[in-house]
């Protein structure tokens, strides 16, 4: 029996300590894409590692290559690389030549094209058990095919591959995982119709790498240090760096679809994000504990915007796609190779605390590292050159998680010494001994405590190994994977056209890709002129704001986030002139997706904007509690409240909520709404009142042959939407009227068709509300983006 001969081969040899061990039952191993270039360089190594590891483990093994390829030229292929197979340095060579004999017997190699084949593989492995008299402990499936294949293999497996009951099923997926939340939630929806969540286990090569692992057990074995400083108080900012000298040759096909933020920032940047940004759970070990906590911060996590990001292209590799993409010679990419992202977190610990994530090719340098830098209190009255360099409070202070490459050339530790002497576990992390004349972020390496790995090992070494223990926390679920997307995707669009600095790659770029952060942004520092990639003509940035009439009123038209930033600057100007006038500004905001961005803008662009003396009114509610997602209040709050000082008394929600219950007639909500009004600002004018425009022309929420609020002398109404939720606190269209501004936002393509229609029509309110807005002593301006003006 070749199983049992195998094992007892191994005894022989002393690979196993005894045949009595084999008790826990046999694993299949199914790597798909065998003969591909990832298994080449990392899976099979991996998965004979493995098998070092684990043969006195009380598993048996079989490893199943498989591929699209015909028998005989795929087993040539296959054993190939078999060949080739290597153990540690620190393995005997008797010890090797066994079990790399071994191993070779226990794999070999299917064609795995047709749903028969499928068929196939399963009755083998069935027969094999069998013939042995092994039970089945699981199956290990792992996908290094392109994930266009994913589903067809999906359901091959499903139907006819999965182990008996009792065996478990662990399927393990490589990235990319989508190509933004769309794609990705069609991709996951697809898989868990075939699989279970605990049964998947996608892979982000980043989490097998030792320094990035070892993230979460060094906050956790060093809490005592860092609770007092591990917050906003004491962390100046925080770097997560990928680095790389080659380009993008040979990829071009897969690098013009993802680009660079796809390709690195999204997944493995922002993974080693959330072991950092992320509350440490009770107990770390904990799979399900570290994904709450995870998705917690991701909750967290400010959006981004256009300028979140600096991009760049580097030169060369324009010429590449068109050569090897067989591009005509005027095709311009727009695929960033460089990028440059700041991020910040909302929450109390991380709040203020820039968050830099940066990666590209064609760089300076190979390196990746996390570092942490902590902002230092010192004065030191001392002569740097006369004092204790090691015990100098006045150096940098700061912890690095060195993935590898770089200078160091090794995975590694790093703690200034005048931060604390972290513990670490003396079985895998050993401190690095003797002085070296290496220097690591300006400091010689004696300032640090240095750790080291005690065995280097692959990441995906690491990766297979967890798989096989089913660790799930090394892994990506689905919940995790949605909630990076929806964090990145936004981005993605807003930079899907944007110019890119070109630079030319190695040393040569100089200070070219030096970016700095300036109020919440960043913008790279040297602001030389910058060769523009045009796929399409006019780009953006060559418009400037339109400024001309719309129905017989100013119209300020722009690309959406610079027409906001135009707004959010009008706004400001009118609050200071307003309070330097009277003393005081009210301000009346509607609801809606559109007023979140200003609303977020305002929060924090606009230091200078008067909030203390600022009133703020609501133009117009859903009847629902003010806790409700869908109360306009709720995202008032998110968006602008809780980040700018607006006296509290000075906030003024529509009492929609009164007794118990949403907006009944007998608890007179709006009269008590427009009495506060009128006692509170002069004339009932606002100073200021934003509104926005429905597909159907309703302003507000006056919707067309609204019975109420279109006309008559009352102030605030309540009203009937065609949507749910249905019932509504409006201001009346008379009360509008008497603001000394008005100002119109329109933003997106869904507005061109009501845009087109608006600047048709006269006023006719009953048919379109937003037509009746006419203040009779202040001014109407309209905020139009070129999207919904031009279409």
């Amino acid at each position: 029996k070749m199983l049992r001969r195998v094992l007892l081969t191994a005894l022989f040899m002393g690979a196993l300590p005894s045949l009595a061990e084999v008790s826990q039952g046999h694993i299949s191993v199914v790597l798909l894409g065998a003969t591909g270039d990832l298994a080449k360089k990392y899976l099979w190594q991996g998965l004979f590692q493995l098998y070092m590891d684990q043969v006195s483990s009380g598993h048996s093994f079989t490893f199943h290559g498989a591929a699209l390829t015909a028998l005989e030229p795929g087993q040539r292929l296959m054993f190939d690389v078999l060949k080739k197979l290597a153990c540690p340095p620190d393995e005997s060579p008797n010890r090797c030549a066994v079990l790399k004999d071994q191993f070779l017997k226990l794999s070999q190699y299917h064609q795995l094209k047709t749903a028969e084949n499928y068929t196939v593989l399963n009755r083998e492995i069935e027969t094999l058990l069998r013939q042995e008299g092994l039970k089945e402990a699981g199956r290990i499936f792992y996908f290094s095919v392109p994930p266009f294949a994913y589903t067809e293999v999906a359901r091959h497996i499903n139907s006819s591959c999965r182990p008996p009951p009792g065996a478990w099923l662990r399927v393990v997926l490589e990235k990319p995982f989508g190509h933004d939340l769309e794609s990705a939630q069609q991709l996951a929806a697809e898989l868990t119709s075939f699989f279970r969540e605990e049964e998947m286990y996608r892979v982000d090569h980043y989490l097998g790498k030792q320094a990035v692992a070892h993230i979460l057990p060094f906050r956790d074995q060093n809490r005592q240090f860092l609770d007092p400083i591990w917050n906003r108080h004491h962390v100046e900012r925080v770097e997560i760096v990928l680095k790389e000298t080659v380009d993008a040759k040979g990829r071009t096909s897969f690098y013009e679809q993802y680009g660079v933020i796809r390709d690195v920032l999204q997944n493995h940047l922002t993974e080693a994000l959330m072991f950092l940004a992320m509350e440490l759970p009770a107990n770390v070990s904990r799979a399900e504990e570290v994904l709450q906590c995870k998705l917690q911060a991701f909750q967290s996590l400010r959006g981004l915007e256009k300028n979140s990001a600096v991009l760049g292209q580097y030169q060369a590799y324009a010429s590449q796609v068109q050569e090897e993409l067989q591009k005509a010679q005027d095709y311009i990419s727009t695929t960033p190779t460089f990028a440059g992202v700041l991020i910040h977190s909302d929450n109390l610990r991380w709040e203020g605390v820039p968050f830099l994530l940066t990666s590209g090719k064609a760089l300076d340098e190979r390196v990746g590292y996390v570092r942490v830098l902590f902002k230092n209190r010192a004065y030191c009255t001392q002569s740097e050159t006369l004092r204790d360099a090691g015990q100098s409070q006045c150096k940098a202070k700061q912890i690095i998680f060195y993935i590898g490459h770089g200078a160091l050339k090794t995975p590694a530790v790093l703690v200034s010494r005048n931060l604390f002497r972290p513990v670490m576990p003396e079985g895998s992390w050993r401190e690095a001994v003797g002085q070296s004349d290496l220097h690591i972020f300006g400091q010689p390496l004696s300032d640090y405590y240095v750790y080291s790995p005690v065995k280097e090992r692959d990441a995906y070494s690491v990766l297979i190994s967890n798989i096989y223990h089913g660790r799930k926390d090394f892994f990506i679920t689905t919940e995790n994977l949605l909630a990076s997307w929806g964090f990145w995707t936004p981005l993605l669009d807003s930079i899907s056209h944007q110019p890119l600095r070109l630079y030319p790659g190695g040393v040569e770029n100089q200070h070219l890709l030096d970016f700095e952060m300036v109020s919440g942004e960043v913008a790279f520092t040297l602001a030389e002129p910058v060769e523009l990639l045009n796929p399409s003509g006019l780009m953006p940035s060559d418009y400037r704001t339109i400024q001309s009439k719309f129905r017989q009123s100013p119209l300020i038209s722009a690309w959406s986030e610079d027409l906001i930033s135009q707004l959010a600057s009008d706004i400001e100007k009118t609050a200071s002139r307003t309070v330097a006038h009277s003393g005081q500004f009210h301000l009346a905001l509607s609801g809606g997706s559109s007023p979140a961005v200003l609303f977020q803008r305002l929060a924090r662009h606009h230091y200078a904007f008067p909030w203390k003396h600022t009133h703020i009114w609501l133009v117009d509610e859903r009847c629902v509690p003010l806790s409700d997602t869908e109360s306009n209040f709720f995202s008032l709050h998110n968006h602008l409240l809780q980040n700018v000082r607006v006296p509290y008394f000075n906030v003024h929600p529509m009492p929609v909520h009164l007794n118990q219950r949403l907006c009944v007639e007998e608890d007179r909500g709006t009269e008590l709404y427009a009495k506060e009004i009128m006692a509170l600002v002069a004339n009932a004018s606002f100073d200021l009142v934003l509104l926005g425009v429905g597909t159907d022309g309703h302003t507000a929420s006056l919707f067309p042959r609204s019975e109420n609020g279109l006309e008559g002398a009352q102030t605030v109404v309540l009203t009937e939407s065609p949507v749910k939720p249905h019932q509504r606190m409006s201001l009346s269209l008379p009360l509008i009227n008497k603001a000394r501004q008005v100002f119109v936002l329109v933003l997106g393509k869904g507005k061109h068709d009501i845009t087109t229609l608006l600047s048709r029509v006269g006023h006719e309110p009953r048919k379109w509300p937003i037509s009746g807005v006419s203040p009779s002593s202040g001014q109407l301006v309209w905020y139009v983006d070129y999207e919904a003006l031009l279409g």
